[in-house]
């Protein structure tokens, strides 16, 4: 059912936490644009990137910054401490999301080679072996309706994480269902609360772990991380993991279930990929741009007043980046073929879904890969593939944050 987006006073955009209407919601946020008001779950105020020039000027701005300690209203106690969208906000400055300048190139330095271009390309033949694995293990369902999400989508990724920074493998579903709780933007506080120290637990205990028993894998190198007396503190390596692992799979998960939904959605496209006519890389970044897999991305700070497009952003302020609404911008995409259109023949502009300067997402080569090797292989197997319910059933999780399906329910052979 369609639902109107709503807005507030003095044009105030009110993001739904269900994400009843994603396209509208993303239209509306552009028109509001390059900067828009919006009110998040929880009574919360902030402003909204919401054109791709802004977008990129704001991701490179140094008067921007992710240290909470500049959010006046969290200083004055307007934010309640069990607001749930605070899980991604770090209360103190240990991981990459958290830190700007010469602190976030240090752990970034230090975090970066695995997620290398050139290092990334050696785990190509284990990301092909993983998928195969995936697709045979699936023919067993192939009569069936299944949820390639759960099935498919999720396991590639989360086995590949999980192998480089040594996750055991019987914990992955657990974490599947603790992260959809941690980016949803309707828990409860309590929920939220037990999620957040639930996690950070977790990840003190694969660091002490881990510490007893090394292993070859990334955990082991982080804690083994600058010989130089620039070594990551415990704390800084959980922040590390709690990045790193939520990350490394929730993007590509989204990739892939985005991917697969638009192009059975447009089947006249779909045949320039059958007819060879467009490749496989044109498929990923296309579904990038055309639905992102991450809506919203919170939170910069300003650390003195700034004026974007007529609109100044004040001092303490708070400002999220808008990648579904960026990647409508006409001025960037161009007006036709609309930017609200899956075409892979368009030929204008840049999405910038994986950020922009120095917050880029370090996974980004990784997804790309993933969503490279996956998708042609995926429907090599099963040519015929299709949804078992009507496009317009899909559901997604209750997140103004990430762009999740709720389950990608398919028929493998129908």
């Amino acid at each position: 059912m369609s639902c109107p987006v709503q807005h507030g006073s003095s044009g105030t955009i009110t993001l739904d936490p269900y994400v009843k209407n994603l396209r509208a919601e993303r239209e509306a946020l552009y028109a509001a644009g390059p900067i828009a008001r919006v009110d998040l779950p929880g009574g919360v105020s902030a402003w909204a990137v919401t054109h791709h020039e802004a977008g990129r000027a704001t991701l490179n701005d140094p008067r921007l910054v992710k240290d909470i300690a500049h959010w006046e209203d969290f200083q004055q106690g307007r934010i309640p401490e069990s607001w749930p969208l605070l899980s991604t906000i770090p209360p103190a400055p240990t991981n990459l999301l958290g830190t700007d300048g010469a602190e976030h190139k240090r752990l970034r330095l230090l975090t970066a080679k695995a997620f290398s271009a050139r290092g990334i390309e050696r785990l190509r033949p284990r990301v092909e072996e993983i998928t195969t694995e995936l697709l045979d293990a699936m023919e067993s369902k192939a009569d069936g309706r299944l949820d390639l999400k759960g099935e498919f989508a999720f396991k590639l990724p989360m086995n590949v994480i999980g192998e480089l920074y040594g996750v055991d493998a019987a914990e992955h579903d657990w974490l599947r269902d603790m992260y959809v709780k941690f980016f949803s933007a309707v828990t409860t506080p309590e929920e939220f609360v037990h999620t957040y120290t639930t996690l950070e637990r977790y990840y003190d205990d694969m660091i002490a772990h881990k510490r007893a028993n090394p292993a070859e894998d990334l955990t082991t190198e982080l804690l083994n991380a600058g010989e130089n007396g620039d070594s990551l503190t415990d704390l800084e390596v959980r922040g590390t993991l709690q990045v790193v692992v939520a990350a490394g799979h929730e993007t590509t998960v989204n990739l892939l279930c985005n991917a697969v939904r638009a192009l059975l959605a447009h089947p006249e496209q779909f045949d320039l990929v059958k007819k060879g006519e467009v490749g496989w890389d044109t498929v990923v970044e296309e579904t990038l741009r055309f639905d992102p897999p991450t809506s919203n991305f919170v939170f910069r700070f300003a650390t003195e007043d700034i004026e974007i497009g007529g609109t100044t952003i004040k001092k303490g302020e708070a400002l999220m980046t808008s990648y579904g609404a960026i990647s409508r911008d006409r001025a960037e995409h161009g007006e036709e073929p609309h930017p609200d259109t899956f075409d892979l023949t368009r030929n204008k502009g840049r999405h910038i879904s994986f950020g922009h300067g120095p917050h880029v997402c370090p996974g980004s080569h990784l997804a790309r890969m993933e969503g490279r090797i996956a998708l042609p292989l995926l429907f090599e197997r099963f040519p015929d593939l299709k949804l078992a319910v009507d496009d317009s059933e899909l559901e997604n999780h209750p997140s103004i944050l990430v762009n999740s399906l709720k389950e990608l329910p398919v028929l493998l052979r129908p």
